[in-house]
C-alpha cells in the first residue's frame, strides 16, 4: 500500500534538543503521516525555474542527465570548497548552484518518465525511517556500521527489465559488497571507500599499524621501481603506495582526501608567504637558487609558529 504524502502546507519549529548527539522524537501535532515535520515546500521553486528554463532556453533544453554530470560534480566541488572555506555568502550561493543541478535531473527523468519527484522524496523518507527506527516506534536505535552493512546486504530492490542488477550488469548470486560504489567520486575518495567496504567483511588490518608498515613496504618497491627506471613498474607503485597512504589514514581516524585538501592550502599559504618575502627583499622568482628558497620557507615556517605560539615542526 501506498504511503500517504505529507500535508507540507504549515512548518512547525523543531523542538529544542539538548544533546546534539541524540535525536528525540518529534511529539505527535508536529509529524505528518510519514512523521516528518511538514514545510511549505519552498525549494519545490527550483524545480519550476528548470522546468521554465527547459521551455524557453534552447541549450537548457538539449541537455539530458549524462550531459550535465560534469556541471553536477563542478558544482558539489565548489559547494564543498565554500564551506571550508567558512563564507556564509559563498556557502548560500553554491547551494543554489547544486540545487539547480539536482532540480535539472529530477526534471529530466520526470520527462523522460524514469521517476518523479515524488518519488525522490518518498525514497528519502523511507530510507531515513529504516535508518531512524527509534524515532518512529519501529524498533530500537542502532549503530551506523550495523545499520549500514545491513542495508547492503539486503536484495536489491526491484528495477526495469532493462536495468543491469548490479553496477556491473551481474546476477544477483555475483553481487559483491563494492557494487553499489560510486566510481565518479574521485580517486582518493573511491580508495577510502574500497577499503572502508572491504573492512565490512573483515578484510583489514587490526590497526594502524599495519597499514604502517605496509605504507614501508610501498615504500621501499616505489625505489626498486625507480632504480629499474621502468615507467609502467614505477606506475603502478606510485598508485600502491598512494592506495597503503589512503588506508592508513583511515585506520589513523583521518580522511585522506580531506587530510590532502588542508595539506594544500597549507602548502599553497606558505609559498604566497614566500613569494612575498621574496619580492619584499628584491629577490626574482624564478631566479633565487632553491637553497636561498629553502631558507624563505623555514623563515616562513618559523613565523607561523611564533604566531601559533609553539615551536616549528619538522613537517615539510
Amino acid at each position: 500500500m501506498e504511503r500517504k504524502r505529507p500535508d507540507r502546507g504549515t512548518a512547525h519549529p523543531s523542538p529544542p534538543v539538548d544533546d546534539p548527539g541524540t535525536c528525540p522524537p518529534p511529539s505527535s501535532d508536529e509529524r505528518t503521516p510519514d512523521g516528518f515535520p511538514p514545510s511549505p515546500g519552498h525549494l519545490d521553486r527550483a524545480l519550476d525555474v528548470v522546468t521554465f528554463l527547459r521551455t524557453h532556453c534552447d541549450w537548457d533544453r538539449r541537455q539530458t542527465a549524462q550531459s550535465l554530470v560534469p556541471h553536477l560534480l563542478e558544482e558539489a566541488s565548489e559547494t564543498a570548497e565554500a564551506v571550508r572555506s567558512g563564507d556564509v555568502g559563498q556557502v548560500r550561493d553554491e547551494l543554489g548552484d547544486l540545487l539547480l543541478n539536482v532540480a535539472f535531473q529530477i526534471i529530466v527523468a520526470e520527462e523522460g518518465g524514469h521517476f518523479s519527484r515524488e518519488d525522490v522524496i518518498r525514497s528519502l523518507e523511507e530510507k531515513m525511517i529504516r535508518r531512524h527506527p527509534h524515532l518512529f516506534g519501529l524498533g530500537d536505535a542502532e549503530d551506523w556500521d550495523t545499520l549500514k552493512a545491513r542495508e547492503r546486504a539486503a536484495p536489491p530492490e526491484p528495477r526495469g527489465p532493462d536495468a543491469p542488477l548490479t553496477a556491473g550488469g551481474a546476477a544477483p548470486s555475483d553481487r559483491s559488497v563494492l557494487d553499489s560504489l560510486p566510481t565518479a567520486s574521485g580517486p582518493l575518495h573511491r580508495a577510502h571507500a574500497l577499503q572502508a567496504r572491504a573492512s565490512e567483511v573483515g578484510f583489514d588490518w587490526a590497526d594502524a599499524s599495519g597499514a604502517l608498515e605496509k605504507t614501508r613496504e610501498e615504500i621501499a618497491e616505489v625505489a626498486e621501481a625507480l632504480v629499474s627506471e621502468s615507467p609502467a613498474a614505477i606506475h603502478e607503485e606510485i598508485g600502491d603506495l598512494l592506495f597503503s597512504v589512503v588506508n592508513l589514514a583511515r585506520l589513523a581516524q583521518s580522511h585522506a582526501p580531506a587530510a590532502l585538501i588542508s595539506a594544500n592550502e597549507k602548502f599553497a599559504t606558505r609559498f604566497r608567504a614566500v613569494e612575498a618575502l621574496a619580492a619584499s627583499r628584491g629577490l626574482a622568482m624564478p631566479g633565487t637558487s632553491l637553497e636561498q628558497l629553502d631558507e624563505l620557507w623555514d623563515e616562513v615556517k618559523r613565523s607561523e609558529a611564533r604566531e601559533a605560539g609553539h615551536r616549528p615542526t619538522d613537517t615539510p
